[in-house]
């Protein structure tokens, strides 16, 4: 009876960390998936991102509900909040690339799949460094800034290939191609402020 009553007064500790890095995985899955469409062009294999992304809300919903009723974090459940949101948008740029490419009817070309090769390799680098988080925060640091570098590649990338988009013929084109590579543009800045927010929990909790 005793310990029941101290179990209520003193809830166990939630393992965000392990919650996080789920939604992070699956987030990662999701970011490969969209490699895997640029690469076959097929609706099928598009359709399988807004699975990923689904299921990964599920575990978004799972984190913030135990955030809402739990009083022991183990860092500021503001910076849980937001690195899982972060997260989120992720993913959510991914299923939106996939979709406005079905609405505008456009196929993956040479560009699109340099920029989701890098986009992969940042996710990985965030997944990584998410991994890390509670053990080793200097390993989980490095992961933190490769995902930044790489990110800052994805940029790079995207400049070029707007500077060389707009010297075509076809304005319609041009146009939707550009929100498409904005999109993965979008996709990329989530990676980003995901590796900021890491940065800064990291500085908490070392």
């Amino acid at each position: 009876m005793i310990m029941k009553l101290l179990s209520k007064l003193y809830p166990k500790e939630k393992d965000f960390y392990r919650m996080l890095h789920e939604q992070s995985n699956k987030t990662l899955e999701g970011i490969k998936q969209l490699k895997k469409y640029m690469q076959t062009g097929l609706e099928e294999d598009g359709k399988k991102i807004v699975e990923f992304e689904r299921e990964a809300d599920e575990l978004r919903k799972a984190l913030i509900e135990e955030l809402n009723k739990t009083f022991i974090t183990p860092f500021e459940r503001e910076d849980i909040f937001n690195l899982s949101r972060a997260i989120d948008d992720m993913i959510d740029y991914s299923r939106s690339t996939f979709e406005e490419m079905q609405v505008f009817e456009l196929s993956p070309t040479d560009e699109t799949r340099n920029m989701v090769n890098l986009l992969v390799e940042a996710a990985e680098e965030i997944n990584h460094a998410v991994n890390y988080l509670k053990d080793n925060q200097e390993i989980s640091a490095k992961h933190a800034v490769k995902a930044k570098t790489l990110e800052n590649q994805v940029e790079r990338e995207y400049r070029k290939v707007l500077a060389q988009l707009v010297k075509g013929d076809d304005i319609e084109y041009i146009l939707k191609m550009r929100e498409i590579f904005r999109h993965m543009s979008n996709l990329a800045d989530k990676i980003d402020y995901a590796a900021d927010i890491i940065g800064h929990i990291i500085v908490k909790i070392s």
